[in-house]
């Protein structure tokens, strides 16, 4: 087993951070353990450490399968940036450019290859020397088609446990609820694989949702005092990206359409230019996304609804991955429901896409606190609301619907939990349709125990259970609805539930302004350092620092190598590479601070002088001014020392100039002016002592 200490110095070294994030550990150690693993992590929580940082200890190459080029791209430059030898494999190289790459496998000089799984052949040769120490699948939920992602390729890639029983194999994804984990592991044959599910809350997004009414003047608001951001705008047809990019030019905005209708170069080229920070905003497609792994993506726009909740999570988490506070904002519309119902129907599993979907619809609909909706659809319940969504900080009005509550989860557990929200409602209102009497639900306890709640309103409430973890839905199970285990508090403990007034009206709410960043701060000169190095190199910005170590740059403000290497984010090659750039900045910064203050010091000097030379006494200059007597004092003795035309004897007694004279004598010669003060039993104002020590410094 590897120690402790060098996974944290390999993880310092390599990735620059001096302590890993919550379930990073356990995974790299079951990796070590050779165990199999599925990875359940938020975009932005470090996934890709748990396998590259592994990659570097073992002694043979990693093999990472992912699904795009560009992805893997973006990932080997990231590597190659920290010192990590890393390469990646396709049909778009040359045969030269491949050959040279094997090379280097073949002297165990790379640690990590990345192929998409249509290339897998390419590197049947590396699979047949048996020096693969790990294989990694990313973007796992692809394999499944119960995902939002569905890949065909991936669907093929159960033979490699079969090739390798005893390489040990680590699946990795941002979103996937159960049923589709269950097929990741069936289709991936790790009927074993360790589950690691961390925590789907991503505390930094904000979570806004609104009608689709007068959407571009909306996103007009939203934008004021975002400019300089990066964002994306996601549309449901090639024709809204478009017509929204257009939009944008015109009122000044850097935007571009991307869909799958431009050419290849076209797409590339957008792409690159919104990485490298070229290109504000990207309004586009779900075909842009699960390639872009920049880090300062600031804000998230669907401009339509998405056809599911897991697509929608991992849309909106390509937003704040670097950890600081992000925007995310929904507009949703009847006519969205419509099109992507007619998309859901000629899919192949269309009752599956059809009941998320309807999910999809619920969330944004809700009247409770969306991130406990989104959570709990991935199976994590969180006790209380985040306070950072539209719904926590604009609340409808709620009322006590414990019975309510307690009357629907014992209905859903006398039907045995094998049951959709339709007939639920049937057997609660006491129903009498074919199916309710064919399977004898009349004979139940609670058959037709709330026939006052309108169907209506029962469905709503229903969509509230779900919503706060009470129940959830089996979408590979008929779409049968199950408790979950906060229900039994409600119905064994009485557990208070609140539930929502459904016929309030819809709480109007302003778009969020965001507040207009000063662009004179050292965190702005800092990314713009930044940028500038990135295109010396051709490179993404954020691969070689994300805004998180710039804050954080900003911050501690480090003026030495040893300072800078604590920062959080700066490894043993980005130091090397940047130190130097960046501490220069630093302290260049700095000292255009101090001179300014200088300056604006004495501006304020001769401000009083003037006062002064007016024939104003110190108490009026000070009231003009706004200042203390003591202030004025202070800068009288400042003009007084640098040759300015004032007699700062009319301000003392001869007297107080030959006791303090005395005592300057006493303390030996002390500079400070507290001593003086006790000396005097704090009887002389510091004023006075001020002046007085001005004068006999200057007699000396």
């Amino acid at each position: 087993m590897v120690e402790e200490v060098k996974l944290k110095r390999t993880l310092k070294e390599y990735f620059g951070y001096d302590s890993f994030r919550p379930q990073q550990e356990n995974i790299i150690r079951s990796v070590f353990e050779g165990n199999d693993n599925l990875v359940i992590m938020p975009t932005g929580g470090g996934k890709s450490i748990c396998f590259q940082l592994p990659a570097l200890l073992l002694p043979g190459i990693t093999i990472v399968i992912s699904p795009l080029i560009a992805l893997m791209k973006d990932q080997v430059d990231g590597l190659t940036a920290n010192g990590i030898p890393a390469a990646f494999l396709n049909s778009s190289q040359q045969e030269k450019e491949q050959q040279e790459i094997f090379r280097k496998i073949e002297l165990n000089e790379i640690k990590l290859l990345y192929v998409a799984p249509e290339s897998l052949q390419y590197i049947d040769a590396v699979f047949s020397a048996g020096n693969i120490s790990l294989i990694a699948i990313d973007e796992a939920h692809c394999i499944s088609s119960w995902g939002h992602d569905f890949r065909p390729a991936y669907t093929q890639l159960g033979y490699l446990k079969n090739r390798h029983p005893q390489t040990p194999m680590i699946a990795l994804t941002a979103t996937a609820d159960k049923a589709t984990r269950q097929d990741i592991c069936d289709q991936l044959n790790i009927p074993y694989a360790t589950h690691h599910i961390s925590s789907f809350d991503r505390k930094n997004l904000s979570l806004d949702v609104r009608p689709g009414n007068k959407k571009f003047e909306q996103i007009l608001v939203f934008l004021k005092g975002r400019r300089g951001e990066s964002g994306i705008i996601y549309c449901l047809s090639r024709k809204n990206t478009e017509e929204l990019a257009a939009k944008l030019k015109a009122k000044g905005y850097e935007a571009e359409a991307y869909h799958a209708g431009l050419s290849h170069s076209d797409r590339i080229s957008i792409q690159e230019n919104f990485i490298n920070d070229k290109l504000e905003i990207i309004c586009a497609t779900i075909a842009f996304g699960m390639g872009i792994d920049k880090s300062n993506v600031r804000w998230v726009i669907h401009y339509n609804m998405p056809k599911n909740l897991e697509g929608y999570y991992q849309e909106i988490g390509r937003a704040g991955r670097d950890g600081l506070p992000s925007s995310t904002l929904l507009f949703h519309s009847y006519a969205d429901v419509v099109q992507l119902q007619k998309f859901a129907e000629g899919s192949g599993n269309a009752e599956v896409q059809l009941a998320k979907l309807e999910r999809m619809k619920q969330y944004s609909e809700a009247l409770t606190c969306r991130r406990r909706i989104l959570l709990s659809y991935f199976g994590e319940i969180i006790p209380r609301d985040c306070g950072n969504c539209d719904v926590c900080k604009n609340p409808p009005e709620f009322f006590d619907g414990t019975i309510l509550a307690q009357k629907a989860l014992s209905t859903i557990y006398r039907l045995r939990e094998q049951e959709p929200i339709s007939m639920v409602i049937d057997v609660l209102r006491g129903a009498q349709n074919a199916q309710v009497l064919e399977k004898g639900f009349q004979n139940l306890k609670t058959y037709g125990i709330s026939q006052d709640v309108s169907w209506r309103d029962w469905q709503q409430y229903m969509i509230q259970l779900i919503n706060q973890g009470y129940v959830e839905i089996a979408f590979h199970d008929q779409n049968k609805l199950k408790l979950t285990s906060l229900a039994k508090n409600v119905l064994f403990d009485h557990q208070k539930v609140l539930l929502a007034e459904v016929t309030q009206a819809e709480i109007k709410k302003s778009p969020v302004v965001a507040e207009k960043a000063s662009e004179n701060t050292l965190f702005e000169r800092l990314r713009q350092l930044r940028l500038e190095l990135a295109r010396e190199e051709g490179i993404p910005a954020y691969l070689i620092f994300n805004d998180a170590t710039l804050k954080e740059m900003e911050k501690e403000r480090p003026m030495t190598d040893e300072e800078f290497i604590q920062i959080n984010g700066v490894g043993r090659q980005k130091m090397q590479n940047y130190g130097y750039h960046f501490i220069k900045e630093i302290i260049a910064f700095g000292k255009e601070k101090r001179e300014k203050k200088t300056r604006k010091k004495g501006n304020t000097y001769k401000e009083t002088f003037k006062l002064y030379r007016d024939g104003m006494t110190i108490e009026d200059i000070a009231q003009m001014r706004n200042l203390s007597p003591t202030t004025i004092f202070s800068h009288l003795s400042k003009l007084y020392e640098s040759g300015e035309d004032v007699d700062l004897k009319k301000f003392i007694s001869t007297q107080d100039l030959d006791a303090i004279r005395k005592a300057k004598s006493e303390l030996n010669d002390a500079d400070a002016l507290r001593p003086y003060f006790e000396h005097f039993n704090e009887e002389m104002d510091y004023g006075t002592i001020r002046v007085a020590l001005t004068i006999l410094n200057k007699e000396e």
